[in-house]
């Protein structure tokens, strides 16, 4: 199996994929990356709430985009094998 763009575009998607199926209450929450990160006033942000943000963020953005790439991507690989 060749390694091409078509291969990159697949791997993309299966992460995001992954990405947007994280449940915080029932996953990250229980490896300690819940909802319930304090931090004080004037505080920048640190690394796991920067990765939490993020994860809220894909998950907004890409909720919708994502089931129609999906679509897509399973009709190509059912006709193209």
């Amino acid at each position: 199996m060749a390694f091409g763009l078509y291969s990159l575009i697949e791997s993309a998607i299966l992460c995001l994929n992954a990405i947007c199926i994280l449940h915080e209450e029932r996953f990250l929450a229980k490896i300690g990356w819940g909802v319930d990160q304090h931090r004080g006033f004037g505080e920048s942000p640190g690394v796991k709430s920067q990765v939490l943000n993020l994860i809220r963020s894909i998950r907004t953005v890409m909720r919708f985009p994502l089931i129609g790439v999906n679509i897509a991507t399973i009709i190509l690989k059912l006709l193209f094998g």
